[in-house]
């Protein structure tokens, strides 16, 4: 079973939770609204969805919005809140490579850093997972800080960091250069109580996720280095990158 399977419960959630600003949150929904080419009553599919910071504002606006998400926390607080509110959002706590999912989606779109998840194999399968479900000419925006471009120059073994008002976060790294991979040990503290977790991390260069994109079927239209839509430079903090369904 893969290490995303048992990862998403507890610290960890609420310690992504903090580190979520609202204008960050709003800085992402205007890069969706300008990029994926939708419209009030399209399908729109939010992969690792979340608690529904994306989700939920682009439900008011009129988009039918599923929503995968592992995390049975995040899912079940996402399906009261759009409950609640009318919304229509359905919310499923499933893996998204074996979710049964039916239809043709309007656009898709996977933020938050969770583009990172799958080794070279795996990832032609999302990728092709991801196109299947869209129309022809349908969009997809995917946000990622793992590309080697990013992650590489400024590499860190060790980093302790605060998160929101009382969380500290440590993660310590170990690079797998053979795999291109590097597994993070993770531990959150907050009042006494410590939280440890491992991810693996796959890093791909940005022109191997092209040709990964097209091998699935999907075309590069651009490569952001910033939220607000500026064109990818070496030492920018994460890349965007937004294809279309040929």
């Amino acid at each position: 079973m893969a290490w995303y399977h048992h990862f998403f419960y507890g610290l960890p959630q609420e310690a992504w939770r903090a580190a979520q600003s609202d204008e960050a949150t709003q800085l992402d929904l205007e890069l969706l609204v300008e990029t994926l080419e939708f419209g009030p009553g399209d399908r729109l599919l939010d992969v690792f969805c979340g608690y529904g910071r994306h989700a939920l504002p682009l439900a008011r606006m009129g988009a039918h919005v599923t929503g995968v998400d592992i995390s049975a926390e995040y899912i079940d607080e996402l399906q009261a809140t759009a409950t609640a509110g009318r919304l229509s959002i359905e919310a499923l706590c499933a893996d998204f490579q074996t979710v049964p999912l039916d239809g043709e989606f309007d656009a898709a779109y996977c933020l938050g850093n969770s583009f990172s998840f799958f080794p070279r194999f795996g990832m032609q399968a999302f990728l092709a997972r991801i196109a299947a479900l869209l129309r022809p000419g349908g969009r997809f925006l995917a946000h990622s800080g793992m590309i080697a471009e990013v992650v590489l120059p400024d590499y860190q073994e060790r980093n302790w960091l605060p998160v929101g008002e009382d969380i500290l976060f440590l993660v310590e790294n170990e690079y797998h250069p053979l795999e291109s991979r590097i597994d993070s040990h993770l531990t959150y503290v907050r009042n006494g109580e410590t939280q440890t977790r491992t991810a693996e991390q796959y890093i791909f260069t940005l022109a191997e996720l092209i040709q990964l994109f097209g091998e699935a079927g999907m075309t590069v239209l651009a490569a952001y280095g910033t939220v607000d839509g500026t064109p990818f430079e070496l030492g920018d903090e994460a890349v965007w990158l937004l294809a279309e369904k040929r």
